[in-house]
Parts: C-alpha cells; sequence; structure tokens
C-alpha cells in the first residue's frame, strides 16, 4: 500500500486527458485447462463429477477486474494507479451446454459499456466439446474504478465504438444501468407493492385460514406447501488472509462462492433433490469485508414456480471486536430442481416483501429454460 500511494501521480484529473479505448483494446481469452492439465481438476471437482460453479463465479470476477485493467493500462507506469473493484454483478445466464470436468474450458470478455468512473465488462464462458468450444454462460459485471489506496472514485478511459455492432452493445449497457435505477427506484424497501402484488399476497393469505375457525390467528397450509420460514440455512466464516486482495479486503470472488454453495444447498434441502444452477442476478456489494470479520450468510428460498426455486442469500460481517452486524451484500439466485417442488408461503408481512422480491427477480430472466439433467451445473 506504501508503493501504490506513489501511483496518485498518474491519476487524470479529468476524463478528458484520458486517451479512448476500443473494445478490442480490452479483449481477452483465458483458457481453463482442465483438460490438459488433471492436475488442476480437483480444484473443479464436484463429487458427482460435475463442475463446481462457485469456482467459476471466482474466475468471472477475477477475469473482470483483468479486463478493467486492460481496459486502463499505461504503459509508463509499472503499476496500475486505479484500485478496480467489483460493484455489481447484473446477470449470469446459463447455456443449454454440458460442463465437463475433464474437458477445457475457455473464458473471453471485454468493456461493453463506459461511465465516467464505472465500466461494464461482458463476459463468455465455453468448453471444448467435438473439437470445439460450445458456449456455457453469458455475464454481465459492473466494475467501478478507485484511486490508488482505494479512498475515492477515480476516472476511467473513455470507449469509443467502432462498428454498428459495438455501438448496439454499447447502447445494451445503457439500457442496462437504466434498467438497474428503474428496478431500485421500484425496490419494496421504498415503494409499496403493486395493485397486482397486493391482491397476490392477499390471495396467498385467504388460502392458509383455517375453514373450521377461519380466524386470522389460526393459519394452515395448503397441500405441496411449506412456510417460508422453515427453509432457511445459516453458515458462519471467519475471513482468512489467505482470500485477501491486494487492497487487504476479502476477495468478492470468495464471497460469492461462499453465497452460492449455500444457496444450492438450500435448494437442495428444500426440493429433495439435486437443483442446478439457472441464473444469478443482480449482487450488489455494498460494502468491503475486511480480513478477520466474521462472515454470517443467511440463506433462504422465498419464491418457487413449477421446478423453479428463488434463493436469496443475505451476507454480514461482524469484527472480532465489535459485535454490530453490517449488510455487505444480497445474492440472488434461480435454480432448477429434478422434480417439481413445494410452494413457499410467507406468513409475515416482511416474508410477503422477501416472496414479492423473489417473485420480481424470477421474473426477470430473459426466460424460463429448460434444461436437461446433464446440461447443468452444480457448485
Amino acid at each position: 500500500m506504501e508503493e501504490r500511494k506513489l501511483l496518485h501521480s498518474f491519476l487524470a484529473a479529468s476524463q478528458k486527458g484520458l486517451p479512448p479505448r476500443r473494445m478490442k483494446d480490452s479483449y481477452i481469452e483465458v483458457l481453463l485447462p482442465l483438460g490438459s492439465q488433471p492436475e488442476l481438476r480437483e480444484k473443479y471437482l464436484t463429487v458427482q463429477n460435475t463442475v463446481r460453479f462457485g469456482r467459476i463465479l471466482e474466475d468471472l470476477d477475477s477475469l473482470g477486474v483483468l479486463i478493467c485493467y486492460m481496459h486502463n493500462k499505461i504503459h509508463s507506469a509499472k503499476m496500475s494507479p486505479l484500485s478496480i473493484v467489483t460493484a455489481l454483478v447484473d446477470r449470469i445466464d446459463m447455456c443449454k451446454k454440458s460442463l465437463s470436468p475433464e474437458q477445457d474450458i475457455k473464458f473471453s470478455g471485454h468493456v461493453s459499456w463506459v461511465g465516467k468512473t464505472s465500466m461494464e465488462v461482458k463476459m463468455h464462458m465455453f468448453q471444448l466439446h467435438d473439437n470445439e468450444f460450445s458456449p456455457v454462460l453469458d455475464a454481465t459485471f459492473v466494475m467501478v474504478a478507485r484511486d490508488s489506496e482505494n479512498k475515492g472514485p477515480a476516472f476511467v478511459n473513455p470507449l469509443t465504438l467502432e462498428s454498428p455492432e459495438e455501438e448496439e452493445i454499447f447502447r445494451q449497457g445503457e439500457l442496462n444501468k437504466g434498467t438497474r435505477v428503474a428496478f431500485s427506484s421500484m425496490s419494496l424497501l421504498k415503494m409499496a407493492p403493486t395493485a397486482e402484488e397486493r391482491t397476490a399476497i392477499h390471495e396467498m393469505f385467504l388460502n392458509t385460514l383455517d375453514p373450521k375457525t377461519v380466524s386470522f390467528r389460526s393459519r394452515v397450509l395448503p397441500p405441496n406447501a411449506v412456510w417460508m420460514e422453515n427453509s432457511k440455512l445459516k453458515s458462519l466464516d471467519i475471513c482468512h488472509p489467505q482470500e485477501r486482495n491486494i487492497f487487504n479486503r476479502i476477495f468478492g470472488g470468495f464471497l460469492m462462492r461462499k453465497a452460492y454453495e449455500l444457496g444450492w444447498a438450500t435448494a437442495c434441502n428444500f426440493g429433495g433433490s439435486r437443483p442446478f444452477i439457472v441464473a444469478v442476478d443482480d449482487i450488489m456489494f455494498q460494502k468491503p469485508v475486511e480480513v478477520g470479520s466474521l462472515l454470517f450468510l443467511s440463506s433462504q428460498v422465498c419464491f418457487t414456480q413449477g421446478n423453479y426455486i428463488q434463493v436469496r442469500v443475505h451476507s454480514e460481517v461482524a469484527s472480532l471486536q465489535d459485535k454490530e452486524h453490517m449488510t455487505t451484500n444480497v445474492f440472488h439466485f434461480t435454480f432448477m430442481s429434478e422434480k417439481e417442488v413445494p410452494l413457499v408461503f410467507p406468513r409475515t408481512y416482511g416474508e410477503s416483501m422477501l416472496y414479492l422480491d423473489g417473485q420480481r427477480h424470477f421474473s426477470s430472466m430473459s426466460a424460463p429454460v429448460t434444461l436437461k439433467k446433464d446440461h447443468l451445473i452444480e457448485p
């Protein structure tokens, strides 16, 4: 960190002082040689002989940071004056391709949109299948630039567009930003549910009234249903130095892996069969996690439909000295179970808001996918 203080002189006073970069300047391809280097396989292997998706999340996070450093590279500096951190995992969508621990995986990506201090990164993942790389997933991350000591915002290089295809990619980045702002403004923490949502919650409440007593105090579950409060799992991790980044904070990919694996276990426990990841949505990194913190993860099924399970994982930390808990992340995962799962019913108003939030995240999927068992990915 003492070395990084000396890099302040390389920071731009405004974005106009930075040279524009092309999308191809930040384009990277990285090979994960699971097939050609079997010694790597152990780290990525599940007991079901599939690939651990939590490890893939770690790799995507690292790749997104690397891509942004490529976009903002200063050739005259030995070290970048920028601190690039993950602000948001906007979306990860799975494709209908199998993922084997015995075939090489390829990642690619580039900066797709740029603001003044933030960048959107598009990444793709492929796996070797019949001597060619087939798509596995598409990911969109939002990264932010901070100064060399990670204390305040810093400007990033503007993006120059060279083709109609690149203009469309950039336009989609603008739309993504607008969608995020609109989704945030409609948050149930800021605005009441819509009339349609209120009606749905009221109908669920009426469906749980005991027909014998017809009393508000007597609640009975309909057939094939579970109270939301009974779908929780929790975990605790001590954040050791092994998981730190160069800024002495806990690596965001580690947090995502831990949250995903707890979410997977929650979906497995709830559905009674192995779940498979379909989408990751809207992971906001609200606060950094310090080394030595106690990491509390709380996972809960908040919405179900057919074979789909929407899981919300809440992350908070407390220091060893201070017992006050602070929220750092909220994760949203969409899983598909091998068989149809029970309906989940809220009992309180707070749980009803979680239910509606889960329903909104589930509905934000491009389209519900139909994936076969051998085309899916486990933790």
